[in-house]
Formats: structure tokens, C-alpha cells, sequence
């Protein structure tokens, strides 16, 4: 199996939350972006040594937290070395509206895999749209470029919705089966 690595930034435990089923499903690690927005001693080497690089983070103010953006911002060296160049990269993102604008971290994500020359894998996921379906469908928010879950502010991580869980765990399984294929 291919190395799959999941570095994320999660503010309140919600995105960690999320990244912890997309690591599940996908049998990958989990890189944690620290409160000072640094990686954990190893971190760039275990990221240079993955086939597929998932990216993660809450969405505030309509894009990923500051933390997120410094530790892209230091990928620069990477960037310049090429040392991402031809991986997998995805991404998901949560924050606590239903939209939130969470195209905006995703998109911020996209771009950054392009910059460094990676291959983008969206969810391959169908939304469902029909009244009878809800909140526990598997992708009910609808994200296709990119994994997106909702979790209310005054929720909990042991409140969060099952079907986003549902959903992160079918996005890691087909990042994995995509790192199986392309990697």
C-alpha cells in the first residue's frame, strides 16, 4: 500500500476528528499541524516520503486557519526541491455552517497541490437530493472537489454528525483505492 499521510491543523478537536476517520478509511497516518501552526520533528521528512499527501484544516473566515497557512507557506522549500511533485494530494476541510465557505479552503488546497505539481483527487461521491434522504446520508453536504463536513459551534466531538464521519471514512477508502491505482 501506498504511504498516505494526513497532515491537518484542527482547532477544537472537530477537524482532528475528521481526519482520524479519513485515516481509518484510507490506513494512513496522521501529521498534526501544532497551535503554532509548525509540524511535529520528522514532519517534512515524513510528508517527502509519502505517495499521497492529504491536506486538512478548519475553514475560518471563509478559508483554512492561519496555522494551516503558515505550514503551507513553509512548504515553499519543498516546493522549490520538487519534493511533492507527481504525489496525490486531497483534502477536506469542516467548519459550523452547512456552507461556511468552505469552497474557499478547498480550493486553497487545490491550488496549493497544483503549485507544487501533485494530482488532485476529489470524493467520487454522488450527493444525495431527494426529501427523503438526511443529514446521516453519506456526503449530504454535497462536496465533490473535496471532502466537507459541518459540525455546529456549541457541538461537542462526540456530537458530530455520523454521516460526515460515514463520509470521511469513504473518502479515505478512496483515497486509498486511488493511491492504489496512481500511486
Amino acid at each position: 500500500m501506498s504511504k498516505i499521510v494526513i497532515v491537518y491543523h484542527s482547532g477544537y478537536g472537530h477537524t482532528k476528528k475528521v481526519a482520524e476517520a479519513v485515516a481509518e478509511g484510507s490506513r494512513g497516518t496522521l501529521l498534526a499541524i501544532d497551535a503554532e501552526g509548525n509540524l511535529p520533528e520528522g514532519g517534512w521528512e515524513q510528508l517527502a516520503a509519502a505517495h499521497v499527501i492529504v491536506f486538512g484544516s478548519p475553514t475560518y473566515m471563509g478559508a483554512p486557519s492561519w496555522q494551516f497557512k503558515k505550514f503551507a507557506d513553509a512548504s515553499s522549500k519543498a516546493w522549490y526541491h520538487r519534493h511533492w511533485k507527481d504525489k496525490l494530494a486531497a483534502g477536506f476541510t469542516n467548519s459550523a455552517t452547512i456552507n461556511g465557505d468552505k469552497a474557499g479552503t478547498i480550493n486553497y488546497f487545490i491550488t496549493l497541490s497544483q503549485q507544487h505539481g501533485m494530482f488532485w483527487v476529489g470524493t467520487g461521491m454522488t450527493a444525495p437530493n431527494a426529501k427523503h434522504h438526511t443529514r446521516d446520508d453519506v456526503n449530504h453536504l454535497g462536496g465533490y472537489a473535496g471532502l466537507i463536513t459541518a459540525t455546529p459551534s456549541d457541538a461537542s466531538v462526540d456530537e458530530m454528525v455520523p454521516g460526515d464521519l460515514a463520509t470521511a471514512r469513504a473518502f479515505g477508502e478512496r483515497i486509498a483505492q486511488a493511491a492504489t491505482r496512481f500511486a
